[in-house]
C-alpha cells in the first residue's frame, strides 16, 4: 500500500509546479467556458450544454473546444 502524500511533503519547487499547473488548466476553463457562452448557438458543434461539460475535464476538455467545438 502507498502511503499519500501532503502538501508539507512536496519540495517548494513541487508545490510550485502544481500551482502553475492548475491555474494553466482553470484559465484554459474560463476562457473556453466565457466563450462558450458569448458564442451564438449557430457557431458551436454540437449542444452548448455538453460543451460546457466536456471543457470541465482536466486540460483536455477546452483545448478539445478550441480545436473542435467552434465553428469558424
Amino acid at each position: 500500500m502507498r502511503a499519500q502524500r501532503r502538501w508539507r511533503d512536496l519540495s517548494p519547487r513541487q508545490q510550485a509546479g502544481i500551482l502553475v499547473l492548475g491555474s494553466v488548466q482553470l484559465s484554459l476553463a474560463v476562457t473556453a467556458w466565457v466563450d462558450l457562452a458569448r458564442r451564438p448557438a449557430g457557431q458551436v458543434n454540437g449542444r452548448k450544454g455538453v460543451w460546457a461539460v466536456i471543457i470541465a475535464v482536466d486540460f483536455v476538455g477546452p483545448i478539445l473546444y478550441f480545436v473542435r467545438g467552434r465553428r469558424r
